[in-house]
């Protein structure tokens, strides 16, 4: 039978995860209070919420550390937010196979403690990292300086197991014990923004951490001489871990000398490889007259803190290696203020601005989709006040075929709309 009044919803809910871990209101998504925030302690507690949410047609949002809930479509309602914070276990670390398995809530900072004791890493860096949820990396796709060497989630995700809207659990890919057929679950669920079921469990590919890393800060005039060097290191046998952009005003927020543009290029294996590579780099550089540095260990901990303390609109751009040069010269015309970061090599870019009314902000993505439009590219807005996303379309256009096999899936597997309604792309 179905539960309707709100004092049977809310009795129905603290029933299943204890009055405890069951609030009236909590903290707001995007700007609206939710009527609850429940925190389950089991993947079952979490499956009965979802059954009891989608038989009284609640929306439901995950949330795991809370550090992307400005991604997307604001909501338009928010009846319950599922908690992810107290489903934060290992659950099998296999050291010798390089894989482990860890509960949605379990963030990065935590697994890479333990997986430390055994020279081992999840090469997942997006800016603040350590405080975010695998969860929630899983669910936005979530990145940072690392992928050029070893990927994206999509990359390193084996398997899941997810609580479908209905409350059924389910698995896919790795220690397949029920999944949905036809579908590559994993992939599907990475950057999902949690529309088709909510995250529960991660089975993640680990790498050896590098036995040596050097890492050194090149300097350039122009972000044309920038490309020249990116071009010729993606084009020879260097090996790097990361190759980050990094423009004058994140070189600023960092700490570090002024420069037009710069890149940080580590490279990590062992000593004597990594000492072979570092005169090649070095060569690389100065052939695009640039200048280089030999950077410290604590450089990467310093960008990261740098980009996690940007307050304001974040884009995200997706562009190719050889219009780097052009990308950043867009980006500074349409938001003269804006600081440019982000994966070199693979054109994998952020803008970061701290302040734009819809209209002006509405105009530079208009440009700037049509910059990188001919190359695949995409602009997303990752963050910028509700006020400015409630005039735009965060996501940006997406070919009429795409959009409807998203909306397909999306009905599939979650026909009543419960699951993070109308913040994905299209309005899913």
């Amino acid at each position: 039978m179905a539960v309707t009044t709100s004092a049977a919803l809310a009795d129905g809910l603290r029933a299943i995860v204890g009055a405890a871990h069951l609030r009236e209101g909590g903290v707001p998504v995007d700007g609206v209070l939710p009527r609850w925030s429940a925190a389950p302690e089991t993947i079952e507690q979490a499956a009965l919420l979802l059954a009891l949410a989608q038989d009284a047609r609640l929306t439901v949002v995950p949330r795991g550390g809370g550090t992307a809930l400005e991604l997307g479509h604001p909501p338009a309602r928010v009846d319950l937010v599922l908690e992810t914070r107290r489903l934060d276990a290992v659950l099998e670390y296999q050291p010798e196979d390089l894989t482990v398995t860890v509960q949605a809530g379990c963030t990065a900072g935590a697994l890479s403690a333990q997986l430390a004791a055994r020279g081992q890493i999840l090469p997942l860096d997006p800016p603040g990292w350590a405080g975010r949820s695998l969860g929630g990396i899983a669910a936005t796709h979530a990145s940072g300086p690392l992928r050029q060497r070893y990927g994206t989630m999509r990359d390193l995700l084996l398997g899941v197991r997810f609580a479908q809207a209905d409350g059924v659990l389910t698995w896919g890919g790795a220690k397949v014990v029920k999944s949905v057929s036809g579908y590559d679950v994993p992939k599907l669920m990475v950057g999902a923004l949690g529309t088709l079921g909510v995250l529960l469990e991660l089975t993640l590919r680990l790498h050896p951490a590098p036995d040596h890393e050097s890492t050194w800060l090149a300097s350039f005039r122009t972000p044309a001489h920038v490309q020249e060097c990116v071009a010729a290191l993606l084009d020879s046998t260097v090996q790097p871990n990361r190759i980050e952009l990094l423009d004058a005003r994140v070189l600023a927020a960092c700490g570090l000398p002024a420069s037009a543009t710069a890149l940080a290029v580590s490279i990590g294996t062992v000593e004597p490889a990594v000492r072979a590579q570092e005169g090649l780099v070095k060569a690389l550089v100065q052939r695009a007259r640039g200048t280089v540095e030999t950077m410290g260990a604590s450089f990467w901990r310093t960008y990261d803190r740098a980009l996690a303390g940007f307050e304001g609109v974040t884009l995200r751009i997706g562009t190719v290696p050889a219009r780097l040069a052009d990308t950043l010269a867009s980006v500074h015309a349409v938001l003269p203020e804006a600081a440019m970061a982000g994966s070199a090599g693979l054109g994998a870019l952020q803008a970061l601005t701290g302040h734009a009314e819809a209209p002006a902000l509405q105009a530079a993505l208009d440009r700037l989709r049509e910059g990188v439009g001919d190359v695949g590219g995409s602009v997303i807005v990752e963050r910028a006040p509700r006020a400015v996303r409630e005039r735009l379309d965060p996501w940006g256009p997406v070919p009429e075929p795409a959009l409807a096999a998203m909306r397909a899936i999306k009905t599939e597997f979650d026909p009543r709309g419960v699951l993070n309604a109308g913040r994905f792309v299209g309005g899913i």
